[in-house]
Formats: structure tokens, sequence, C-alpha cells
């Protein structure tokens, strides 16, 4: 086996292990900062044959990962599956070999911004199309660093992954192996030598930067806290409230309703589609509403007297004749067709607490206009596949980043979690043994909405420096260039 090839094969195997074990449902945060690098450093060195065929077999094993869940829990179909993998593969070749083009033509510091601007483009532009919305945005792996996520309350998502992106791609445009690099002048007379000091110390000062925010941040004092109540319990799926296992399922919640307000909830949220209504009116919810003086939030498949059902989320709070409603919006494809989508975001009367419905929080148009709205809170019934759970309950976790605020979300064969709008998991459990509940006080913060103000004003940036970047990779060369093996 040549040179060339075990280079390779070991740029592959390195770089297709960091993303492996760096993104998914359980993701190692580090490791998705140094997943692309072996491949990055790989790329100046090798011919482009090489490069290409080293970072799809990397880039393959990033929604590779996902496959039994794919197919074994979600059960999609596998062509779908295979594409899921194949674009994976595919986006961060394009990538890979963009950052390769600009260093063989000696231009380090677009070499360093050119990787995580196609990231970024390939997630916003997926986005739009994808009935998934976000889903398997890089930024999802970095939940568990708190001062990195908390760029998101002002660029969305895209600069969290731009960032992550960024530190690869600049370590490896730094030690590409220019010819002459610190003799022969490029034609704009700077050698490649000062060009990668540049880009070397301006990525730094982002990165820098983004922790620096991240942390100061972290350090600001809510201006009020809520104890909220959550609970998931066991039992048939969306009985009928008039039947003889829906009213058996109602009492058990309204026990636990009960034993929750005993420890001073004030708010309790149940989850999606706990039992099937016809109309909106629930005496027992209603009457513990009244009773504790507390809001409650259930998920209730809701029937309509002509046409689908609404998979709705009701909120009964103590003096309200009628519950607030709430229709999911974002529906998953071929799981919920007996569903109609909703189209309003419904805010609780007289407070700053708004509904949604577990996949509305996959999509940024759910934290953008509850943050427009003003909602330091977010109540969200929740249904997920079990061993996604905690992926799916971290996702709604960066919308209230984004969007700037809490989230108590009460899920299904999921996680049961209480989240600040910074990030921090005030309570969380799982109802995998069985019936769950928690308690827990509620941090609310009065926080700048930057994010909800100006939208996807990064995403658009980053498409707009790709437009700028990419004539340049038809540019004549520089006069010192990477040397090949």
């Amino acid at each position: 086996m040549g040179s060339s090839v075990k280079l390779a094969v070991a740029g592959a195997a390195l770089s297709g292990a960091g993303w492996w074990f760096g993104t998914g449902l359980a993701p190692i945060a580090w490791l998705a900062w140094l997943a692309p690098l072996p491949v990055l450093l790989t790329a100046p060195r090798l011919r482009w044959r090489w490069v290409l065929l080293a970072a799809l077999a990397a880039g393959a094993c990033r929604g590779l990962n996902l496959w039994h869940y794919l197919q074994d829990v979600i059960r999609l179909p596998l062509l779908v599956a295979l594409q899921i993998a194949a674009m994976s593969s595919i986006t961060f070749a394009l990538a890979v070999m963009a950052h390769r083009g600009f260093l063989l033509r000696a231009r380090p510091v677009a070499a360093t911004l050119a990787y995580p601007a196609l990231v970024v483009a390939f997630e916003y532009l997926g986005s739009l199309v994808s009935p998934h919305g976000t889903f398997g945005s890089l930024a999802y792996s970095q939940l568990d660093l708190l001062p990195v996520i908390q760029l998101a309350s002002v660029t969305g998502n895209w600069g969290v992954s731009f960032v992550v992106a960024l530190f690869p791609a600049t370590v490896a445009s730094v030690l590409a192996p220019y010819a002459n690099a610190g003799a022969s002048a490029t034609e704009s007379g700077t050698t490649p030598l000062r060009w990668r000091a540049l880009a070397g110390m301006g990525s730094l000062a982002v990165v820098v930067g983004t922790l620096a925010f991240g942390a100061a941040r972290l350090q600001q004092k809510p201006h009020e806290t809520v104890r909220v109540g959550l609970v998931s319990l066991q039992g048939p799926v969306r009985p009928a409230v008039e039947s003889t296992e829906g009213q058996t399922v109602l009492k058990r919640y309204l026990a636990v309703i009960d034993a929750l307000a005993a420890q001073g909830a004030r708010i309790v949220v149940l989850p999606e589609t706990a039992l099937t209504l016809d109309g909106a009116a629930l005496p027992g919810l209603a009457e513990r509403a009244a009773r504790h003086d507390m809001t409650i939030a259930a998920g209730i498949a809701l029937k309509q007297p002509a046409g689908k059902e609404r998979n709705a989320a009701l909120a009964f709070h103590r003096g309200a004749a009628t519950p607030t409603a709430y229709a999911k919006r974002h529906l998953i494809p071929g799981f919920e067709d007996q569903y109609k989508p909703g189209s309003d975001y419904v805010m609780l009367p007289g407070a700053a607490t708004g509904l949604a419905v577990c996949k509305d929080m996959d999509f940024h148009d759910t934290g953008r206009a509850y943050s427009q709205r003003g909602a330091n809170l977010l109540l969200v019934p929740a249904w997920d596949f079990g061993l996604d759970g905690r992926l799916h309950s971290r996702m709604a976790v960066l919308r209230g980043v984004e969007g700037g605020f809490a989230i108590a979300r009460a899920a299904r064969r999921g996680s049961l979690t209480l989240s600040d709008d910074r990030g921090r998991i005030i309570a969380e459990t799982t109802d995998e043994k069985g019936d769950a509940q928690l308690v827990g006080d509620l941090p609310l913060y009065q926080s700048h909405r930057l994010y909800g103000q100006w939208g996807d004003w990064f995403a658009w940036c980053d498409l707009v420096l790709l437009l700028w970047l990419l004539p340049l990779l038809f540019a004549k060369r520089r006069h010192a260039f990477p040397a090949r093996t």
C-alpha cells in the first residue's frame, strides 16, 4: 500500500471516528471540533482523488451513526436512510474540497473561511426544505458546552456551527505545507506565512470572543423563578377521555397533579396526546387548575366536528371559561397524517408564556415567533422515540437559548426537562423505566432577544461570504502553494 493510500485511509478513519462519536444521538461535544481535522490536514498533501474518497468515507459516518435509529426505531424507508448518509458524505466532501482548493492557491484565509461557510450554508439551505427542520445541525453537538451555545442568542444555531467548524479549518490552514512560505512573495505582496498568521489570529479572536461572551451571559441573574411540575404516565396510547381507559388515565394524571401542587408547582405539563377529546371541555383538568390556582398544559388529540383531528396543547388556568388551545404546526410525515397542522402561535392570556408541541421545537420559526411575542417560558408537551429522547430535548433547549425563554418539556417515551434560557438543565428525568414526574424551580430572565429580532441574519451573511469566496477558487494560483505527494 502506497504512502498516499495509507495517509488517506488514516485520515478517513480518524475523521470518521470523530464524526461517529462527536455527533448523533449522544454526541461528545469536543470531538465535533476535531472530527474534520485529519481529513483537512491530509487535503493539501494528497491528490484530489484520494482527498475526495477520504472525505466521502468520513462524512458518511456522520449519517451512518444514526442508522439504527433511522431504520430500527423510526423505521424510515431504506432509500431515505441512505439519502441521509449520502448527504452527510457529499456535503462534507464538498466543503473539504473547497478548503483544499484555496490552499492550493495559497489562500489560507479563504481556506479557513470556506469550510465553515459551506457547513453553515448546507445546514441553512437544508433547513428550508427539510420536513425535519434543523435536525442534524452541528450546533446540537455542543449543548454540553454552555459558553459556546450562548452565541445562538445572537446568531441562531448557525453561528455555533460556524465556530465549531472554523476551528479545524484554521488549524489545517496554519499547518498546510506551503512551498517557500517564508521567502516567496505572493501576487499581493504578502507571504502565505503572514496570511496564515492572520487566519490563525482572527480565528483565535472569534473563538475567545465566543467563550468570553458566553461566560459573561452565564453570570447574569434571573429576575424571577416559577415552580413547574412535569409528568408522563405509562398507559394506553391516545385513549378517548370518555372511555373506561381514558377515565383511568385521567384519574391517574389528576392524582399526580394534586401531588405536584402539594409540592408548590404553579404550572404542570402533561405529554403529547395524553388523551383524545371531542371538543375542548375537560372538566377534570379545568377543576384542578381552579382548585390549585395553577396552569395545566396537556397534550390532547383534539377531534374536530368536521375534518382532521388536531394535535393540540390545551392550557387550563383559573378564571378561564375555556382552555387556551394551540395546534401543532410541524407534523411528522408518515406518522401524523391524521392531523391537520396549526397555523397560529399562542400565548396564555396575561402571561409571558407560550405553547408548542414536540417537533415544533425543531424549527426556527417557533422560537423566533415566541421571542418576538415576549415569551419567557414555553410549555411543550412532547412524544419522543425513546432512543432520541436526550437529543430531541436538547434541540428544544437550543430554541430557548435562541429565543430568550425557558422551556418546560414533558415527553412520553423521552426526557422530562426543565431548562432556562441559558441552556442549563434545571431538572430532568425520563420515563424509560415507568411513570415519571419531577418538580423544579425554573429561572426566568429578562433577556436581550437579538436572534428573535434579527432572524437568520448570520446565515444570510454566510451566503454572501460564499458568493465572494467561491469565484476565487477559479482565480490564478499564487506563486507559493502547498506541495502534494
